[in-house]
């Protein structure tokens, strides 16, 4: 019996409605977003903006998989394809479970258990990201579905991991405050690291940057540090130019 499809089926499932429940319940994801701004406070309307299609790309993902799992004899090719994508299926599964859960304790506001539960994930996807797709074999090859549709997924979910670990860090731990200028150098300095690191790519590096414009926004419609909101404007074109460039000459 071929569990693989069934577990990482179950798992989107479960993050999926979970997040549906955290959307349309009393309070929801977004009441206690605005009762907790702070620094790392993106616009949530983004955070909804990018879940979309990144359910869509992930549902594209699990019906190739699931085809290509339940198909006896494959040929070499095939088995090539659904080997680049097994590699993925226990960090997914880990990834839509944390999130999943997530939901549950920060819509109680249990957001120091929220926290813990999105470092976990953030960094399961950071780890995949540079340890395991960053391998020879494992590099993004766009003439295979498999592996295109894979790193969609993988830095999709990385990228956007980073902007939960950073709003419910400063929701869990910095209610209502404003920057320190360490702050503000090193959110910077985190940002251009991860651009300019070997395994980052066009998919991961606009992740970057649509979290800085994410948080940009957010922070200009708080009011709290203007000047904030303008750098990090500033870190989301700094970033975009690094990537676009990186890319270019690859």
């Amino acid at each position: 019996m071929v569990i693989a499809p069934y577990a990482v089926s179950a798992a989107f499932l479960y993050d999926f409605l979970a997040q549906l429940f955290g959307i349309l319940s009393t309070p929801s994801m977004k009441d206690v977003h605005d009762r907790n701004m702070s620094f790392w406070s993106p616009n949530a309307y983004f955070i909804g903006a990018f879940f979309l299609p990144q359910q869509v790309i992930q549902v594209i993902w699990l019906s190739r998989f699931w085809r290509l799992s339940v198909k006896e004899p494959r040929n070499v090719k095939e088995e090539e394809e659904v080997n680049r994508m097994k590699s993925y299926v226990p960090w997914y599964i880990v990834g839509n479970v944390c999130i999943g859960t997530w939901m549950f304790f920060w819509n109680a506001s249990h957001l120091n258990l929220s926290h813990l539960l999105v470092t976990l994930n953030t960094l399961t996807q950071l780890t995949y990201l540079f340890a395991v797709l960053a391998r020879p074999d494992q590099r993004l090859n766009p003439r295979s579905p498999s592996s295109l549709l894979t790193h969609l997924v993988a830095k999709t979910f990385a990228g956007i991991g980073i902007l939960d670990l950073l709003h419910n860090a400063a929701a869990a731990f910095y209610v209502r405050q404003s920057p320190s200028a360490v702050t503000k150098v090193l959110t910077g300095v985190g940002f251009v690291s991860l651009a300019v690191a070997p395994a980052t790519d066009w998919i991961f590096g606009a992740c970057l940057a649509y979290d800085l414009v994410a948080l940009s926004v957010g922070q200009g419609q708080w009011g709290k540090d203007r000047g904030w909101s303008a750098l990090l404007a500033v870190y989301a074109v700094v970033v975009a130019g690094i990537v676009g460039v990186r890319n270019w000459y690859r």
